[in-house]
C-alpha cells in the first residue's frame, strides 16, 4: 500500500527587493517514489508548473545552504519571519520562492515519520526483483535441468 503527504501552502514568488506576489502551490510526497518530493505552482494558466527534486535537498535546506544547479534552498529570516528560499533554475527562467520554514518542516517531519532515512530502498522492493530478475531457470544449467529426455520406447524398441 502507498500513502501520500500533502500540503497546501502559499509561496512568495520575489520578482524585487520590494515586491512579491502569492503563488499557491502543493507539496507532495509518495512512498512508492521515496527518494523524490513534487511541488504544484498554481500560476494563472491551465495547467500547474511542476518540479520534482529530492527529499534530501529539502530535508538539508530547512537546516542550512544546499544545492546546486537547477534547484537551491536555504534557511533564512526576512521580517521577522523564518523562510525558505527556493532558487529554481530552468531553461524557460529562474524563480527565487519563499516558503514558510515551520509549514515546509513540520511536512518534512510527516514524511520522515512515514518513511524514515535509510529505508526507502525497502519501499522501492529492489531487492525482490532483483532476486526474481537473477534467479536461475532449469535452462539456464544443465545441471538444473535433465539432459536426457525420458525414455518413450516400449516393448523393448530401441
Amino acid at each position: 500500500m502507498h500513502t501520500v503527504v500533502e500540503r497546501e501552502l502559499d509561496l512568495e514568488l520575489v520578482l524585487s527587493p520590494e515586491r512579491s506576489i502569492p503563488v499557491p502551490a502543493r507539496l507532495t510526497y509518495r512512498t512508492e517514489d521515496p527518494y523524490a518530493v513534487h511541488i504544484a505552482f498554481h500560476i494563472r494558466s491551465d495547467f500547474p508548473v511542476h518540479w520534482t527534486f529530492a527529499r534530501d535537498l529539502l530535508i538539508e535546506g530547512v537546516f542550512r545552504p544546499c544545492g546546486r544547479g537547477d534547484v537551491r534552498i536555504w534557511p533564512t529570516r526576512i521580517e521577522r519571519r523564518n523562510v525558505l528560499c527556493v532558487a529554481l533554475s530552468s531553461p524557460d527562467g529562474d524563480a527565487l520562492l519563499e516558503v514558510p520554514s515551520a509549514a515546509v518542516a513540520a511536512w518534512v517531519e510527516r514524511t520522515l515519520r512515514l518513511v524514515p532515512p535509510g529505508t526507502e530502498t525497502e519501499l522501492l522492493g529492489i531487492d525482490a526483483a532483483l532476486a526474481e530478475l537473477l534467479a536461475p531457470l532449469p535452462a539456464d544449467d544443465p545441471w538444473l535441468s535433465d539432459p536426457w529426455p525420458p525414455d518413450e520406447s516400449t516393448d523393448g524398441e530401441v
